[in-house]
């Protein structure tokens, strides 16, 4: 169960709306991004071994992402002070936002009901969205797992 509505949720191949950005680089919005392409993941926490993981996956791949035009952006629910710890600890080269009211989770429909040891309660649901250039969705990923999945993001990119 989502806090979004289906139906204000982003759809592969409709532009996205404009959002506003709290973020390590001091970007304000997706407008600050227009004319490039941009990979937005969501992972649920800062210095945890998945979200770890996926950030060092998408740091070994930034420059492949850079000749492609393609800007990455991490998004957690962790604030900004956490956020510059943990992309100085792994030398990210992209940007992390703070989502602390989730109102982006919400907005992508990533703020979720999630289950674990039976124990019920909302989170992140790990998920990667690829904007174009011109703000279109392109593509989406949910659920994911972090194994092999930045080459999968890449290869869309590459497509674009």
């Amino acid at each position: 169960m989502t806090s979004a509505s289906a139906s204000s949720l982003p759809v592969v191949g409709k532009k996205i709306k404009n959002a506003a950005l709290l973020s390590t680089g001091g970007k304000t919005s997706f407008i600050d991004f227009k004319g490039t392409n941009l990979v937005v993941y969501f992972y649920p926490k800062d210095d945890t071994s998945g979200c770890t993981q996926e950030g060092l996956d998408f740091k070994a791949a930034h420059a492949q992402f850079k000749k492609r035009n393609t800007v990455i952006l991490g998004v957690s629910p962790d604030g900004v002070a956490s956020h510059e710890k943990f992309k100085a600890k792994h030398g990210f080269p992209f940007e992390l936002v703070a989502d602390e009211d989730k109102t982006l989770a919400n907005a992508f429909g990533v703020w979720v009901e999630k289950s674990m040891y039976g124990r019920r309660y909302m989170g992140i649901e790990r998920s990667t969205f690829l904007i174009d250039a011109t703000g279109v969705l392109r593509a989406e990923w949910r659920k994911v797992k972090v194994k092999g999945h930045v080459e999968a993001v890449l290869e869309a990119v590459t497509e674009l």
